[in-house]
């Protein structure tokens, strides 16, 4: 029976000492390598333009890196391994939203802090890229708010710009994209600020707003859905909302919008849906990449009709 005792103290002390080994381990644990990992923000050349894209890199355990990626359209996309050696970046990733079934491939190098390199698309064109760190954009204090400031004026469209052939409108104090078109962006750009809007979403149909012109808070018809990081009050791809407070499609709902940084508060028809969460890149079709330059407000106008009214914005000083 000591014996036995003996036997089973053992087994107990191994057991209770596994969990307090493997803390050590997880906490022994270092980042693959710090060249590389953190975020980044792309500038991809296609026919002589630019386009924005983002890329995450971080480790998984000791051995792995994994990502994520926003290309010029969709939401975030995870990559299961991104290899890194002697200065030179590969990773591939699936399609999302293109027509093609073939993988994106990312080749690259590290030079001086940043990055450069091709990618080759799923239609198979090349195009060249480059990258540089994502500012961190955490602010020291809280900021002073300034003035409200009337962004549409319920009469015209001046202080926007039509991103193409125009088809916005204004009716009876309301700015209106009557079918799918072209983006609709303000010509003041902004860096910390409150934004109050109305908007109005007919059955089915898809907008956003974009912060500086980059991040995507979506606007979309969901009514009844669980809450996901790509319908109302979510910030697109990244941040889904605590709850689904929408309203019928073709009522006016509401937008209330503090962005500080990186942090933003989303109050949806008066609920407090995202509480000063981390946007952690640019959403598809943003503007730029530029992450650390003040930038505009954006509707999107692309997807669909949608209506908008009493725009307001409080910057801050």
């Amino acid at each position: 029976m000591k014996k036995l005792f003996a036997i089973n103290s053992l087994a107990f002390m191994l057991l209770t000492a596994a969990p307090a080994a493997m803390a050590q381990d997880i906490l022994a644990v270092k980042p693959a390598d710090p060249a590389i990992e953190g975020r980044w923000d792309i500038t991809v050349m296609v026919d002589g333009k630019e386009y924005p894209s983002w890329l995450e890199v971080t480790h998984s355990g000791r051995k792995r890196l994994i990502g994520h990626f926003v290309g010029m359209s969709g939401s975030a996309r995870p990559i299961s391994q991104v290899f890194f050696n002697d200065g030179k970046l590969r990773f591939s990733l699936p399609p999302q939203w293109e027509e093609q079934d073939n993988d994106f491939v990312f080749e690259g190098s590290l030079t001086d802090g940043k990055l450069h390199g091709s990618m080759i698309a799923p239609d198979g064109r090349k195009h060249n890229w480059t990258a540089q760190r994502a500012p961190s954009l955490r602010s020291a204090a809280a900021p002073s708010w300034g003035k409200p400031v009337k962004l549409f004026n319920g009469v015209n469209l001046d202080g926007w710009q039509a991103m193409g052939e125009n088809q916005w409108v204004v009716e009876g104090g309301v700015l209106k994209s009557p079918k799918s078109g072209a983006n609709l962006v303000s010509v003041q750009k902004f860096n910390d600020f409150k934004l109050h809007i109305e908007f109005r979403c007919p059955k089915g149909s898809n907008s956003g707003v974009y912060l500086r012109g980059r991040y995507e808070v979506q606007i979309e018809d969901s009514k009844g859905k669980e809450p996901q990081k790509d319908l109302l009050g979510a910030v697109y791809g990244f941040i889904s909302p605590s709850e689904m407070p929408a309203k019928d499609a073709g009522e006016w709902q509401t937008y209330d919008i503090t962005l500080v940084g990186r942090m933003v508060t989303i109050v949806l028809n008066g609920k407090q849906v995202v509480c000063n969460q981390e946007i952690p890149g640019i959403t598809g079709g943003a503007l730029d990449s530029r992450e650390g330059e003040p930038g505009p407000i954006l509707f999107q106008g692309d997807h669909g009709p949608i209506e908008f009214r009493n725009i307001v914005i409080t910057p801050a000083k």
